[in-house]
This record gives C-alpha cells, structure tokens and sequence, in this order.
C-alpha cells in the first residue's frame, strides 16, 4: 500500500483513496503525488472519493483530466462513494474537457470557404428581414397610443445626430464644393465653358454628393453611437430588465432612434446642399471669374427642381437603412466589450456599404425623371 497526502493507493486491491482537500491551493502538491505513483497498465481501478473534505472545480479537473491523459487506454477506472455535490463536479468537468477535446475546424478550400460566407451573411441577412418586421409590427402596436412614443428620447437623437453634426457636415460640404468647382474649372476653362461650372456644382451637389456625404457621415457618426450605446445596455442586462417591466426594448430605445434619424437627415442633407453650393459659388468666382450673381441666376435658371427632390428622397431611405443596421447590430452584441467593437465596426461598415448600393439604385432609376 502507498499512502501519499491527499490519496492512498493500494496495489492489490487496486483502491485509490482519495482524502483531504482538493481544491486549487493543493493542486500542485497532488500533481507531485500522481507523478510519484507507478500505476498499472492493464485492469481496472476504483477511486473512492469518501473521505474528500473539500473539492473544487480545480480539483475535478485534475481528476477528470488524468483519466482521459492516461498513456494506456486498457486501464480503466471507476468512481465510488464520491458525494453528491462532487458528482456534480465530476461531471461538469467532464462536460467541459469533452468540450475542449472537440478538434478546432481545418481551413476550408476557398470554394468551400466563400460558400460558408454566404451562408452566413444570407442567415444573417435573414435575422435582419425578421428584426425590420418586428420593428414595423411594433410600431403598429403602439401607433394608436401616442403617449406610448418616446418624444424625449426623439428629440435627444435629432440633438444628437442633427444639431451636434451640422459643424463638421458644413465643413465638409463646403469643401466638397470648392473641390469641384477647382477640378472641373480647370477643365472646362480650356473650352470656354466657364458657365456650365454652375450645372455641374447643382446637379452633382444637390442629387449625389449632398445626400450621399451626410449618410456617410451620420453611418460613421450616429451609427456606430447606437450600436455602441445599445451593445453596452445589452451587455449590462438593460434591455432584460427593460422586457421585464413590461416595456419593450423596441418601443424605449429602438423605435425612438429609427424615428429621429428619420426626421434628421432629410434636414440635414438640405443644410449640405446649402454649403455645397455656397463653396462651389466661391471657387467659382475664384476660378473662374464667375460673379455670385451670374452664379445665382444662372443656377436658378438650369438646375430644376428635381434635382433637389432627389436628393432629398433618397434621404429617409439613408435614414431607415442607418438606424435599422445600427440598431440591429447593438441587440445582436452578447459577451464583452470586445463584441461591442466588433458589431460597431460592422455597423458602420454595412451601413455604408448599403447606402452607396441603394444611391446606385436611386440613380439608375432616377436617371431619366421627369417633375
């Protein structure tokens, strides 16, 4: 017989006795113990967990590791007399080792890989279709109720996305059209064509660049915030306690969001195409010699009403696409901040992505409208 601190092992009857703590301050000194014991090769053993005082996962884990580490498969053992509470623990540790042994997936082929990346962005866009309906059958819920709609949380999103936003879109926008007016000035000045400079600055300002360059900046700016702000909130369990008071999460913080995007970009699309044209006007004087009064009439003049209506109907589209991405990429945070970063990124990402595909669209559609 070998008798150790913590087990008692005998040769003959082939007992391992187990007693003591095994916990993870002992966990060192019982590994010593295991490596000092010359064990059979062949039968069967019976460990005896009786006499244990205290058992943790740690020590489970030892125990349930050296079972399935054992160099001869033809030795096999069994447990005895071990209490209930270290059953339990037996058994989670062998839950999770069998888990861990699970072979990590070899790299696919690249036809094989770029079939699986379908798949899962066509799951992915599948969850998106059912979070939209769910958002619309929501908004249908509480749309005869209007002290259901959360106005304060509305306005909060238009300060945000609108009024906090309007210095760095006029900066931008501005520069925009100053960038146009030099390019293409420098072009046109070579055939004489300095006055068609003011078409080019109204319809390319007020159809593309005014509607696309806001989304772009709200998808960076507001998208990524409310994918952020609702990835923490689902992190730290807001949203369950939100569902258990009866209030849903798409009725407080999703729809309020949806809402005051809605209402904002449109606004603010108006305020780039002010200042796209205002800095395309100034370089054009700069330029090419053109007066903010020929500027003004000819403008007036060539560039019709349409150009202005689509640009901005494109706007509430951007709008719906920005909100819903950001906010169906902050329900689907779980784990840590480091989802948070990841869902964010692929927030504004997809967000963008979208925008620039449905513009195409718009603009292929739109090509040939006639108000």
């Amino acid at each position: 017989m070998t008798k150790h601190n913590f087990i008692t092992f005998d040769s003959e009857t082939r007992e391992l006795t187990c007693h003591g703590e095994w916990n993870i301050s002992n966990l060192a000194e019982i590994k010593k113990v295991f490596d000092s014991i010359t064990w059979p090769k062949i039968g069967n053993i019976s460990i005896d967990g009786k006499a244990i005082t205290k058992m943790d996962s740690a020590g489970a884990f030892f125990l349930t590791n050296w079972v399935t580490k054992l160099p001869d498969k033809k030795l096999k053992i069994h447990f005895e007399s071990f209490s209930e509470i270290n059953k339990k623990l037996l058994a989670f540790s062998e839950k999770q080792k069998s888990h861990d042994d699970i072979p990590e997936n070899k790299e696919l082929p690249w036809l094989q890989g770029l079939g699986k990346v379908f798949l899962l962005q066509l799951q992915e866009f599948y969850e998106y279709i059912n979070f939209i309906g769910r958002l619309f059958f929501e908004s249908l819920r509480i749309l005869h109720n209007p002290t259901s709609w959360r106005w304060n949380t509305v306005a909060s999103v238009i300060n945000t996305a609108g009024t906090s936003a309007l210095p760095i879109i006029t900066l931008l926008s501005f520069m925009i059209g100053v960038v146009i007016s030099y390019q293409m000035g420098n072009e046109l000045r070579q055939y004489g064509a300095n006055v068609f400079i003011v078409n080019l600055i109204g319809f390319s300002i007020l159809r593309e660049f005014g509607p696309l360059l806001t989304a772009i900046i709200i998808a960076g700016r507001t998208g990524s915030a409310i994918t952020a702000q609702l990835g923490l909130m689902k992190i730290n369990r807001e949203l369950d306690a939100i569902n258990t008071m009866g209030i849903t999460s798409e009725e407080l913080l999703l729809l309020p969001r949806l809402i005051g995007v809605f209402i904002v970009l449109p606004l603010l699309t108006i305020w780039a195409d002010v200042f796209g044209v205002l800095g395309g006007m100034l370089m054009a004087k700069n330029v090419l010699g053109i007066t903010p009064h020929e500027f003004i009439i000819r403008f007036g003049h060539e560039i019709p009403l349409r150009a202005l209506f689509i640009g901005l109907g494109k706007a509430p589209v951007f709008a719906l696409i920005i909100a819903s991405i950001g906010c169906f990429q902050g329900v689907k945070v779980h784990g840590s901040s480091e989802s948070v970063a990841m869902h964010t990124t692929r927030s504004v990402v997809l967000a963008i992505f979208f925008i620039i595909i449905v513009d195409g669209i718009f603009s292929i559609l739109l090509s040939n409208y006639k108000l």
